[in-house]
């Protein structure tokens, strides 16, 4: 995995309300690839969370895979 790559988030982050199966993108890899920097955001552009997420935590997106819509409970609605 290395910067820019959309990652799939394998555990829950409830403190973050991201849940396992959440979409990322790599936006720094640590040296020897230690830990990344993930960036998670709504579909509208939205920041929801950069955060340090060891290897385990994270994985490629395999073909055949599908995303998955849901509301965050702690994203304002500008509507």
């Amino acid at each position: 995995m290395k910067e820019l790559d959309i990652i799939v988030l394998t555990q829950d982050l409830p403190e973050l309300e991201l849940q396992a199966g959440d979409i990322g993108t790599i936006v720094m890899a640590h040296p020897q690839d230690a830990a990344f920097e993930i960036e998670f955001c709504t579909l509208d552009g939205e920041t929801v969370a950069i955060e340090t997420l060891l290897p385990s935590q994270i994985r490629p997106i395999v073909h055949g895979e599908i995303a998955h819509v849901r509301k965050l409970p702690i994203v304002m609605d500008p509507h």
